[in-house]
């Protein structure tokens, strides 16, 4: 029974303890909103869950269905966290049964002067094929500054 206490204790000792921490960006201006928060597991890779977010874009001539997002986990299409920056793409399209369309958020963030803080800029892509006779749509691009904070 010794023995195997010994043991046990040995392999608990191995097994490295993983914490989770939480990641939010924002950027508030003329032209958006952006919130956006997550869980963050430290170790290999730093895997992101639990990622949500709402954009609001607050330029006009924007369609309604496009003018306020809601993101969730399957909407983050890359990232990078580590010292040095924190990346995000996150895509999504218009779903139902209106013309091609999509937003397309962008932050690339450096770390800030306090711990855990990085900033940057953001860039959103707005892309609506509704209504345009043309056939090759209308994109709106807008670019601003983004502040994260990753614990």
């Amino acid at each position: 029974m010794r023995g195997l206490a010994v043991v046990a204790s040995l392999f608990a000792g191995a097994i490295p303890a993983a914490a989770s921490g939480g990641l939010s960006c924002n950027a508030e201006d003329q032209s958006v909103k952006i919130v956006i928060e997550s869980g963050v597991t430290r170790g290999m890779g730093s895997p992101i869950f639990n990622f949500r977010g709402v954009l609001e874009v607050l330029e006009k001539g924007v369609a309604d269905d496009l003018r306020r997002t809601e993101f969730t986990g399957e909407d983050l299409a890359q990232y990078w966290l580590d010292a040095k920056s924190l990346k995000l793409l996150i895509y999504r399209e218009r779903t139902g049964d209106k013309p091609h369309g999509y937003v397309e958020l962008t932050i690339e963030t450096q770390p800030g002067d306090d711990e855990g803080t990085y900033d940057g800029p953001y860039q959103l892509v707005v892309f609506d094929m509704t209504g345009d006779m043309t056939g090759e749509g209308r994109t709106l691009t807008l670019k601003g500054q983004a502040s994260c904070f990753v614990e």
